[in-house]
């Protein structure tokens, strides 16, 4: 199981980090990602760390502002967001899979068979 957990609000500028934590598996063993749903819109892909290599992907609309990582003795991934503006705002999920993808099926959500609740991040202007 994964709980997702730290949204919040923030205004334009400001920072926030979002904690994934795994249950049940071991997080290293898995390829965990996180996407995110604005009102009306398709969920779409954020960024993901990638089990074995560790490699690391993000949207073009993200890089450089967020950062993903892993603490293994944690089983928890997380979301570093930084520079936050409102069209950031969105409902966030984790998503963990056992494989490991090639970059363009990292993107993908039907790549992944588990996924956590959302939490909401609300960027005002």
């Amino acid at each position: 199981q994964l709980q997702a957990s730290g949204g919040g609000y923030v205004q334009a500028g400001g920072s926030l980090r979002l904690s994934c934590a795994a249950s049940g598996r071991t997080s290293s063993t898995l390829t965990m990602g996180w996407f995110r749903q604005a009102p009306g819109k398709e969920r779409e892909f954020v960024a993901v760390v990638r089990r074995g290599d560790r490699n690391t992907f993000y949207a073009g609309s993200v890089k450089g502002r967020f950062s993903i990582s892993r603490d293994n003795a944690k089983n928890t991934v997380y979301l570093q967001m930084n520079s936050l503006k409102p069209e950031d705002t969105a409902v966030y999920y984790c998503a963990a899979t056992s494989l490991t993808p090639i970059q363009s099926m990292a993107y993908t959500p039907s790549t992944y068979d588990n996924w956590g609740r959302g939490t909401l991040v609300t960027v005002s202007s």
